[in-house]
């Protein structure tokens, strides 16, 4: 096949199409997200199979079962599909200086009524040019996505977020910057009618041990994930979020460690009962961007100017409750 015929036959919509086909599962799964009848994907398919010479996906399977062709342009068609994207929203941040799209990657023990308010904030602005009584706002879309611990730093690395707040560490490579954001304090609360309630304090790692804790996974997939906290052998439950973690203490279902602004009212309230331990938790966190020696683009400049602010940072880090 010639150099332009090839060009021809990987197309983005050809390489979305698998894409699909490999996250859904299936045909019809695919079809369905992209709007259009299984027979017509599979038709393509056999098109684009055709036309490379190659089998894409193994017909055995009760499945879409990719083979290691069809593993390989998945791979290469991902990449090659971001790399679009990147083209697209370069071209336009450099004709606007506004980025078409900011992703931002928020840790789960981040309080989401101070980050609500910086959405308002963002989205009020008055920009040169707006008419009428209320402002446009800028032309930037927010992406959000909530990680924990390595999965925060990960999707920041990884291209797939492009600012991450409440990192836990300093970053891996020379081409992510990073300020702190502040010190948090987390608690070992149980409740009331949990059996280390009643015990003397501080507790020890061998009477912890004996209970079950519990944990919010790590939502790295290349990255190492961490585990914190769990003994050898202890029984754990893990759960996706904090916010289900407090439910389940509150419930009684477990031990563990929370931040303390999440926990303060139930604390207050008799809910939870807060226990010292052999461990003071104390944890720093920061915020962190890509940055390829150039200048950040509006958007994210404006979040960065917001996060230089003390008044920010600490809200960011304490003013957990209702939103």
């Amino acid at each position: 096949m010639h150099l332009a015929d090839r060009r021809s036959v990987l197309t983005p919509d050809a390489l979305a199409l698998v894409d699909a086909i490999a996250r859904t599962g299936s045909f019809a799964g695919a079809a369905r997200e992209l709007g259009k009848v299984p027979s017509a994907l599979t038709y393509s398919v056999r098109q684009l199979e055709e036309q490379l010479d190659v089998l894409l996906f193994d017909r055995s399977a009760r499945h879409a079962v990719l083979t290691a062709a069809g593993q390989e342009l998945l791979m290469e068609g991902r990449r090659l599909l971001l790399e679009i994207d990147a083209v697209t929203n370069r071209v336009k941040r450099i004709a606007t200086g506004w980025e078409s799209e900011l992703t931002i990657a928020v840790d789960d023990a981040i309080a989401r009524p101070a980050l609500f308010d910086l959405i308002e904030a963002f989205q009020s602005q008055r920009l040169e040019g707006d008419e009428g009584p209320q402002p446009k706002g800028p032309p930037t879309r927010l992406r959000f996505r909530t990680e924990v611990m390595s999965g925060t730093w990960e999707a920041l690395v990884s291209g797939q977020a492009d600012l991450a707040i409440g990192t836990n560490s300093q970053p891996p490579g020379s081409s992510v910057a990073c300020e702190v954001l502040g010190e948090q304090a987390w608690l070992f609360v149980v409740a009331p009618s949990h059996p280390l309630a009643a015990l003397p304090e501080p507790l020890t790692a061998a009477q912890i041990a004996e209970h079950r804790i519990i944990t919010v996974a790590d939502t790295a997939r290349t990255l190492t994930p961490l585990t914190v906290g769990v003994m050898p052998g202890q029984d754990v439950l893990t759960l996706p979020s904090l916010g289900a973690k407090r439910t389940a203490q509150l419930r009684g279902l477990g031990c563990g460690w929370l931040p303390e602004p999440m926990v303060r009212d139930a604390i207050a309230a008799g809910q939870l009962v807060a226990k010292e331990t052999y461990d003071t938790r104390r944890v720093t966190l920061h915020y962190a961007w890509r940055s390829a020696g150039s200048p950040p683009a509006k958007a994210l400049s404006w979040w960065l100017q917001q996060l230089k602010s003390d008044a920010t940072r600490r809200a960011l880090l304490a003013q957990h409750g209702a939103c």
